[in-house]
């Protein structure tokens, strides 16, 4: 017997996988860091209020502090780095750019365990999540370079591959 879809009807979405609670600690830096950086926060205030927001429960939450004072503690490296491969100062980047540029570059530098590949991808999907229409391109482009210099050999045997 074939059923058939009426008007109303609409096949069901594809389910979307559940976050994973890094990813999840992932969105909560970036708006730690856009508090930070746009808002003025300080760490202390951002690990305060962070407890607060939907889902945090669901974070890591030591990922979280560990990866917000890392970004905070290494900002200068962070952005120097990250303006090696830029076209405009870093102060004209977007704000939420430029804290998924941050993060995702710090990731680069102190989770040598992450795969490169998945930091970039994460930072796609946060530059989709809260930047704006083609932000990801960019972060994409940039992390690419970033990758390139900071991950020599693990960039280097994908391209082989």
């Amino acid at each position: 017997m074939t059923t058939f879809l009426s008007d109303t009807e609409h096949p069901e979405e594809p389910s979307t996988p559940p976050k994973s609670a890094r990813r999840r600690a992932r969105e909560f830096v970036v708006q730690g860091l856009y508090q930070w950086r746009v808002g003025g926060a300080d760490e202390a205030a951002i690990e305060a209020y962070a407890p607060e927001m939907d889902d945090f429960a669901k974070a890591d939450r030591e990922f979280f502090v560990g990866t917000l004072r890392g970004v905070i503690g290494q900002q200068e490296a962070l952005t120097a780095r990250i303006s090696a491969h830029i076209d405009r100062p870093f102060g004209e980047l977007s704000p939420v750019e430029a804290c998924v540029l941050m993060l995702g570059s710090f990731e680069m530098l102190n989770h040598p365990e992450t795969p490169y590949r998945v930091i970039i991808n994460e930072a796609i999907e946060l530059a989709k999540a809260f930047g704006g229409t083609d932000g990801h391109k960019y972060v994409n482009g940039v992390l690419d370079k970033v990758a390139a210099v900071a991950r020599p050999d693990e960039v280097a045997a994908r391209k082989k591959k």
